[in-house]
């Protein structure tokens, strides 16, 4: 049998310094998340098909990993944790008083066509407010993806938000059917409003909300553009719809993140459990957004409980590619390197438990005799060690600063 010693499409091994500073930028995210008051949870990888199923609105059955398990039941790759996430609070928690405040950090896997060239697996860490259906609850979210965008080095970024009952009221008003309004959403998703001008023109479709699409692209921006969307609201959930997303700005303002805000009325979710506000966070260097969430109040009725939430996740991935692009520095730990011999390795392992003992990283290599200091110097460089320390039989150590390649010896004398 061939051995397959690459990676499936799709997937990929990340190593040595990408990982550190993957690793680093989840732990600063995870402390804006702790700051919150927010509690760690781990769901299962996979989970059983019903979790994902259609009605739950997350994505297609087709791009989902699925298997069976020896009693012949179907299984699926998480595609999305926050129906997980969903499930084990409506049954975990069934008992406990609401809210909750839930984060989490996993992979999660969709199986998309191979023509997209994006990742099937992906890393998110995510927040869900479950039990809290108000606008503090709906600002409280928002800030965290703010703060924690800003904790991790980006400086350029926006958060575009929408609200699905504005968008909903104006495919209610249309008339059409549900395989016309499925192809307009699609085509808005796509930024296609030519294609969305045409079938309203085919269609019976009044005037006036045929010039309310027809504003829709104009619908994005700072927050004075709700005025604009209040006086072309279809409906009165369209009006409260806008009403919600001003109230919701007014709060951000105290807490300082109305810079980073936009509104976009066009929006429409890419999960169909979404009921309330929607948002999306982009910055440049990805053609993606780097977070995505949104209000699902009927999502853990699927499991059983009544309970409104609301919840985002970010696409760790993204970000990653984000940061690289715009060449934020990610500050990783150092490492320091102890080279030493046969003689002076009681030495040598006497000064790396110090060091430890102090909170410092450091790698000891035993040196061959055929070795040279420049061999070392080369593998730390390598390894991205910052300083190494070259422990000599007569007790003398070459102090080298592996970035500069400045060296300094000092006699340590017994």
């Amino acid at each position: 049998m061939e051995k397959k010693l690459h990676t499936p499409e799709g997937v990929r091994d990340i190593y040595n310094t990408e990982c550190k500073r993957k690793l680093k930028v989840q732990d600063n995210l995870h402390e804006v998340l702790r700051d919150y008051g927010y509690q760690d949870i781990q769901t299962p990888t996979f989970e059983y098909f019903d979790v994902f199923r259609e009605e739950i609105g997350t994505i297609s059955s087709r791009e989902l990993y699925k298997f069976f398990d020896r009693d012949g039941n179907t299984l699926v790759l998480r595609p999305d944790i926050t129906p997980s996430i969903a499930r084990a609070a409506a049954t975990l928690f069934e008992t406990e008083d609401f809210p909750l405040r839930l984060c989490y950090t996993g992979s999660t896997f969709i199986n998309h066509s191979s023509y997209q060239g994006r990742l099937k697996e992906n890393t998110q860490m995510g927040a869900e407010l479950i039990g809290a259906d108000s606008i503090e609850a709906d600002a409280e979210m928002l800030a965290m993806v703010v703060d924690g965008l800003k904790k991790v080095g980006l400086k350029e970024f926006q958060v575009n938000i929408g609200h699905v009952d504005y968008i909903q009221s104006l495919m209610d008003a249309t008339d059409l059917e549900k395989n016309e309004k499925a192809e307009i959403h699609q085509l808005i998703s796509n930024r296609n409003y030519f294609g969305v001008e045409e079938i309203l023109d085919n269609k019976n479709v009044k005037q006036n909300i045929k010039e309310a699409f027809h504003i829709l692209p104009e619908l994005m921006g700072d927050v004075e553009i709700l005025d604009t969307a209040l006086e072309i609201a279809p409906s009165i959930e369209a009006r409260h719809a806008i009403s919600h997303l001003q109230q919701i700005y007014k709060l951000l303002t105290l807490y300082g993140v109305e810079e980073h805000i936009t509104f976009d009325l066009s929006m429409n979710g890419s999960y169909g459990y979404y009921t309330g506000i929607i948002f999306r966070a982009y910055t440049y260097g990805t053609g993606d957004a780097v977070v995505r969430g949104g209000r699902y109040n009927h999502l853990l009725e699927k499991f059983g409980e009544n309970t409104p939430s609301i919840g985002f996740a970010i696409i760790i991935d993204e970000l990653m590619s984000a940061l690289g692009r715009q060449k934020i520095p990610v500050e990783t730990s150092h490492t320091n390197m102890i080279v030493y011999t046969e003689a002076t390795q009681k030495w040598a392992i006497a000064l790396a438990r110090d060091f430890r003992a102090k909170g410092r990283c450091v790698e000891m290599q035993k040196r061959e005799e055929e070795d040279t200091k420049e061999y070392y110097m080369s593998y730390g460089k390598r390894t991205q060690a910052i300083s190494m320390l070259y422990l000599n039989d007569d007790l003398t150590i070459g102090m080298i600063n592996l970035l500069t390649g400045e060296e300094k010896l000092i006699n340590a004398g017994r």
